[in-house]
C-alpha cells in the first residue's frame, strides 16, 4: 500500500501509547491462541472489518462466522501477528476515539519449525473506549504493494 507521509502526527502521551500497545498484544495473542470468541469481543457490538481483498464483515457475529470458517487452515500450524511502526492519534473532535496506523507481518510455524509469511499488510483501525476500555470499531487491511520511486529530472 502506498501511503502519503506526513511531516507532523498529533501526538497522544506515553501512557496512551502503552494502553494501545498492551491492547494489541491481549487482542491478536487471543487470535494467535485460536480464541476467536475472545478475539471478537475485542472489537464494538458493531464493529467492522474491511479486508484487503474488499471483504467486509459487519458485527461480531459476522466475524466469528468468518473465523470458524477458518479455522481447518489453522490445523497444525502456530499463527503469530506482528505489529510495529504504530501510529496513534487522537480524534479531534471525539476524546474517547484513537485512530491507528501500523504494519503487520503474519507468520506461520508448523510442528517441524519452518517459517511461512504472509504477505505483508499496513492496518488502519480505529479504537473507541467504552466504560475504560479500548475496543475496535473499524479496521481497514490494505495489502503492501510496492512504492514507485521518484522520477528525477536534471
Amino acid at each position: 500500500m502506498s501511503q502519503a507521509v506526513r511531516n507532523t502526527y498529533a501526538k497522544v502521551s506515553g501512557e496512551v501509547y502503552a494502553e494501545v500497545r498492551t491492547f494489541y498484544a491481549w487482542q491478536m495473542r487471543r487470535v494467535d491462541a485460536l480464541d476467536i470468541e475472545g478475539f471478537a469481543a475485542t472489537f464494538t457490538e458493531d464493529g467492522e472489518v474491511v479486508h484487503a481483498g474488499g471483504h467486509v464483515q459487519r458485527g461480531r457475529e459476522e466475524m466469528l462466522a468468518g473465523m470458524r470458517a477458518a479455522l481447518p487452515r489453522y490445523r497444525d500450524i502456530a499463527v503469530r501477528h506482528w505489529f510495529d511502526h504504530v501510529l496513534i492519534e487522537p480524534d479531534p473532535v471525539d476524546e474517547d476515539t484513537l485512530h491507528v496506523s501500523y504494519y503487520s507481518l503474519v507468520t506461520q510455524t508448523d510442528r517441524e519449525g519452518n517459517v511461512a509469511f504472509e504477505p505483508t499488510f499496513t492496518v488502519e483501525d480505529e479504537l473507541v473506549r467504552r466504560e475504560g476500555a479500548l475496543y475496535t470499531r473499524r479496521r481497514v487491511i490494505h495489502r503492501d504493494t510496492p512504492v514507485e520511486p521518484p522520477v528525477h529530472t536534471g
